[in-house]
């Protein structure tokens, strides 16, 4: 539950923007997002990895969304920006998604889920199908079925987090993109701020050592619902997946899995992209997935 315990605490800077950062008070500690436009409303919730934030990931696109729907940015707990969790920040990204919407009172949102944003948008859509109307997902979903697993981005991001160094930051950022011009010194000075606090780090590790993936493994395959994308037949919201091609993070080939289970799909690749869409190909992806959301029902 959340107390209804909420207050606008600055604006982002960002050309031509509108958006004011707030701040919910939960049972888990103050969350934070940010908000702009009008009108249906749409979450989005940002993915993981060194230094990450909501308004990180999709502070390119929202003047975009915003013209059209009411626009959220979740800061996962555990990133830097809202309070840290104790819990892994899988669990505790799905508690925030449940936290953010009966705090305000959303009945029933569209997502916008980038790569861990993905998976928890898609697990709570599974898990409360009333509330997600729409769903888009960028990369991440599904399992490596041809390509190497973990992903050569993935043991990157494991190699940082088990020893953060500016070298492996580096390293880490171009595996995530096709235009290696987009790895700038600001950009690895931004992350490497957000990366290296220690609770940022700390969180991080819960997710992201081998031996923290050896025991995600493990539990996924002695659970009863088995891997999560076992579950993904479940899922009843209307979803458009986006993927980059050149991915080197979720490799195309993980696409397979969701493409033939997920029940109303539609899928989506941009060329000359990696793992963030909404960025390499800003344009093509607003125009793919406004068109999707904004869609009448059949």
């Amino acid at each position: 539950m959340t107390t209804d315990l909420r207050h606008e605490t600055g604006k982002a800077d960002l050309p031509g923007a509108d958006i004011s950062l707030h701040e919910l008070q939960t049972e888990q500690g103050v969350l934070r997002y940010h908000e702009a436009g009008d009108g249906p409303p749409l979450v989005f919730l940002h993915g993981s990895g060194p230094g990450v934030t909501g308004l990180g990931n999709f502070g390119g696109i929202l003047n975009s969304f915003a013209e059209y729907f009411h626009c959220y940015v979740l800061e996962f707990p555990g990133f830097g920006v809202s309070d840290p969790s104790d819990q892994h920040p899988m669990p505790a990204g799905i508690q925030a998604v449940t936290d953010l919407l009966d705090g305000l009172g959303l009945d029933q949102v569209d997502i916008i889920g980038n790569s861990m944003g993905g998976m928890v948008g898609t697990r709570y859509a599974i898990a409360h199908p009333e509330r997600v109307r729409r769903l888009v997902t960028l990369g991440g979903m599904g399992a490596n079925l041809f390509s190497s697993s973990p992903s050569e981005g993935i043991n990157l991001l494991v190699a940082f987090t088990e020893d953060p160094t500016r070298e492996r930051l580096i390293q880490w950022l171009q595996s995530m993109v096709y235009d290696q011009s987009l790895v700038t010194e600001e950009l690895i000075s931004q992350r490497w701020e957000q990366a290296t606090d220690p609770q940022t780090l700390s969180s991080a590790r819960k997710m992201y050592t081998r031996a923290a993936m050896k025991a995600g493994a493990a539990a996924a395959a002695a659970s009863d619902a088995g891997p999560a994308w076992a579950q993904l037949h479940r899922l009843q919201a209307k979803t458009l997946i986006t993927w980059g091609r050149d991915d080197r993070v979720s490799p195309l080939d993980g696409v397979l899995v969701p493409m033939r289970t997920i029940p109303d799909v539609e899928l989506h690749v941009f060329p000359n992209c990696g793992h963030w869409a909404m960025i390499e190909q800003k344009d093509a992806f607003e125009s793919t997935v406004l068109a999707f959301l904004r869609r009448k029902e059949a």
